[in-house]
């Protein structure tokens, strides 16, 4: 799996680790029962400290995204082709999207450029495309 994180970016490095790795599984990169990498390889191959990988993998371990054991390292437990979203995470997702709508939004973003572009990146998801064939 290839990441690639900016180091002197706004975002901390830990949450675009956690943000890519999202990403590829939504692409399909990344599909259920895959391993990541080990915690310290992943730091050396982008010259971070291995405690800030933990933290992004213990993100997704919180998120129901990843299992994390001392023998078997990080795997990736869930993907879009499993189980539908819980309503636990359905409702904290749509706070998080409201707030991310509103951003766009008060940056002068119209409503039609906003569905626009959300509809073009839900495009690029596998299973968006696979239920636009059905």
């Amino acid at each position: 799996m290839l990441l690639v994180v900016e180091p002197d970016g706004s975002v901390p490095i830990y949450q675009q680790i956690r943000d890519r790795i999202v990403e590829a599984i939504a692409a399909g990169e990344q599909p259920a029962g895959s391993p990541l990498p080990a915690t310290r390889q992943l730091g050396v191959d982008l010259g971070i400290n291995f405690h800030t990988v933990n933290k992004a993998y213990d993100m997704l371990r919180r998120e129901g995204l990843v299992r994390l054991n001392r023998k078997s390292g990080a795997v990736i437990a869930r993907d879009a082709s499993g189980a539908p979203a819980s309503a636990e995470f359905a409702v904290e997702w749509g706070a998080r999207l409201h707030t991310l709508l509103a951003e766009a939004a008060a940056q002068g973003m119209s409503a039609d450029r906003i569905v626009d572009a959300t509809r073009a990146i839900i495009g690029t998801f596998p299973l968006a495309r696979r239920e636009e064939g059905t």
